[in-house]
């Protein structure tokens, strides 16, 4: 016996439709209490997924009040998502009306789903190994078309096949370490030094490069982090709102306006940009825009994206030239803004720069500026179709098989005994049987589901 949990399982904010689910062993006793249609036959225990239109109403002990028009669908154990009995309210998307709809389940019985507990539960039923689940939480909080079908890719189970496949040549090769351990004087046959360590170091590459091909998408998973940085006036401000697509920073034609950081997510061709806004870097003896200056710089630190703007219309300033000096790097782009206006910059500075010229007030350089940020991250080793490790639980799983393969070849050209490189060789296998949560603690998987919204 399983208890009955339920919980709104689309975005807290109205909509034109809202859906409670509710899973268990009384999820359909629960459904029925609430549920008024001519249909009865919805209840039936059936193969397929059934479908009725009814209104819900209170249970008979709390009044029996009419709460909302519905379409209640039914998913028979163990052919749902959580391979119990699951029925789901479709009902008008309005917040009130969600809350008056789960207050009335559980009431009738069921219990407040915790965050992930239906994606949990499938995982307990083996519908899906960790790795999958954890891909569910990436699809959802996908921002690119890359990250999307990378994270489709790991859900249907290619990252959690890479693994196996690779666990699976270490497993055989320690079943022959312990069947000749066991036995030294019977005939095993056992493949030379030299076999083993190609096969360890096959592994050890194939994992490697799985690890990069995930960290040059790791910038892309939540939004590239991005900060617009510059002098005071260059069209920082105006350029966030231009690509936010409304006014989200103050704009004037006062020097140091901005003194504090602004974040929005933008959408930029392929690309979500993580959007900073930031306060005009130059030096000043007003604290307020001092401490925004150093802000602005911390934000630069940690950003994947500078888009360092220069003012076309005036000539470099000794502010612009620091920063030109300052950030001299392969992921930052100067935005040289201003360009309808008459040029007054000397744009023989910018030549150990990659430059895109725009004009932020007349929407001028925007085709320019998307090719420029999806050439610096094309990631062009990456194939959109392949699985990644999409979590730092993930990578660190991986980055620990790789340490013990490591210990496996210097047990190889040490001379040691068998019995050492056998350890060496299970510890790397434990590492990736974590990975896909065959073998992870409770505490692991519990910290897992826990990232997740209610209602998934």
């Amino acid at each position: 016996m399983t208890d009955t949990i339920a919980a709104i399982s689309t975005p807290h904010a109205p909509g034109g439709i809202g859906i409670v689910r509710i899973s268990g062993d009384d999820a359909f006793s629960i459904a029925k209490s609430l549920f008024r249609t001519k249909n009865q036959s919805i209840w039936a225990r059936s193969h397929s997924p059934k479908a009725a239109y009814g209104t819900l109403q209170t249970a008979e002990m709390t009044g029996n009040a009419r709460v909302d028009e519905a379409i209640c669908l039914v998913f028979c154990a163990p052919r749902s998502y959580t391979s119990e009995d699951v029925a789901e309210f479709q009902c008008h998307g309005g917040i009130r009306v969600l809350q008056n709809v789960l207050q009335a389940v559980l009431a009738a019985g069921a219990r407040l789903a915790k965050p992930g507990e239906f994606t949990q539960r499938a995982f307990r039923a083996g519908k899906m190994d960790l790795a999958q689940a954890e891909s569910v939480l990436q699809l959802i909080q996908a921002q690119t078309e890359q990250t999307l079908r990378a994270a489709n890719a790991t859900m249907a189970g290619a990252l959690s096949a890479e693994i196996a496949c690779l666990r699976n040549q270490l497993v055989v090769l320690a079943a022959q370490l312990s069947v000749w351990m066991d036995d030294p004087d019977e005939d095993t046959q056992l493949p030379s030094k030299e076999q083993m360590t190609r096969l360890i170091d096959s592994v050890r590459g194939k994992l490697t490069q799985l690890i990069r091909r995930s960290n040059a998408l790791a910038p892309l998973m939540g939004g590239i982090p991005t900060v617009l940085l510059g002098s005071p006036n260059v069209g920082k401000s105006t350029l966030m709102n231009l690509l936010l697509g409304f006014e989200r920073s103050i704009v004037t034609d006062e020097a140091g306006t901005t003194r504090d950081t602004v974040t929005e997510l933008a959408l930029l061709g392929q690309f979500s940009l993580r959007l900073t806004d930031t306060a005009g870097v130059r030096d000043t003896g007003n604290t307020a825009e001092r401490l925004g200056v150093v802000r602005s710089r911390q934000a630069a630190d940690n950003a994947a994206l500078i888009l360092l703007l220069m003012d076309a219309s005036r000539a470099a300033t000794s502010d612009d030239l620091t920063l030109l000096h300052t950030y001299k790097t392969p992921h930052t782009i100067v935005l040289l803004n201003k360009t309808d206006l008459p040029a007054q910059f000397d744009r023989s500075v910018l030549r150990e720069h990659t430059v895109v010229e725009i004009s932020a007030t007349r929407r001028i350089g925007l085709d320019a500026l998307t090719d420029a940020i999806e050439n610096l991250f094309a990631a062009e080793d990456v194939l959109p179709d392949e699985p990644i490790l999409s979590t730092e639980r993930q990578i660190d799983a991986v980055k620990s098989a790789v340490a013990y393969l490591d210990d496996c070849t210097a047990c190889l050209e040490s001379d040691l005994t068998y019995d050492a490189l056998q350890i060496c060789l299970e510890d790397a296998i434990q590492a990736l049987f974590v990975l896909t949560g065959e073998r992870a603690s409770v505490a692991v998987v519990d910290e897992v589901f826990r990232s997740f919204c209610v209602g998934k």
